[in-house]
């Protein structure tokens, strides 16, 4: 057990607790939050939207480079499992897909739902409880807005998560730098 925790240490220590992704994520939510504020329908928004998260990779490289992360941490048998757990969130995609033809307007509450939802486990993998923390204020707070805004200020829900992000990022930031002050290798 104790060579699992080093494994999980290394990788919040080394990969940042994924702040670069964290950066990148709340690049694309701002997009998002200015897409929700057009007068177009909410069909075209969803789709606006979409189209913005295929930044999130080349963003999050660049950022990485930046920020001197590593993606790729040798002989640490739990790396892969950061793609993983970002691939599991494509398997929610038909749930939004359905939102996005059946229910427009509730689009973006679900894509918020669906982002927070998959930083739960990155809770684990980095051994960190912010981002256990940020999924539930996340997730709880996209719905508790989608059930009180009327449509014409939805884009509450895009600029509530970007604030989230933000936040978490400097959370887990910080996190990382403890961590690594901790840290004897």
């Amino acid at each position: 057990m104790e060579n699992l925790n080093e494994l999980r240490n290394e990788l919040s220590v080394k990969a940042k607790n994924g702040i670069d992704f964290i950066l990148a994520a709340t690049l694309i939510w701002i997009a998002i939050t200015i897409i929700w504020t057009l007068g177009y329908n909410s069909f075209y928004k969803s789709i606006l939207s979409l189209f913005a998260t295929g930044l999130l990779f080349p963003l999050a490289l660049a950022f990485s480079k930046l920020l001197k992360t590593n993606w790729k941490i040798k002989d640490n048998s739990l790396q892969p499992l950061s793609i993983w757990l970002n691939v599991a969130q494509f398997f929610y995609f038909p749930f939004l897909i359905f939102v996005l033809v059946k229910m427009p307007d509730y689009f973006i509450m679900t894509f918020a739902i669906i982002t927070g939802a998959h930083f739960f486990p990155y809770s684990w993998l980095y051994k960190t409880k912010w981002y256990a923390i940020f999924a539930g204020i996340i997730v709880l707070g996209a719905l508790s807005l989608g059930l009180c805004l009327e449509v014409g200020k939805i884009y509450l829900i895009p600029l509530c998560v970007t604030s989230m992000l933000v936040i978490m990022f400097l959370i887990l930031h910080n996190d990382a730098r403890l961590k690594a002050a901790g840290n004897t290798k």
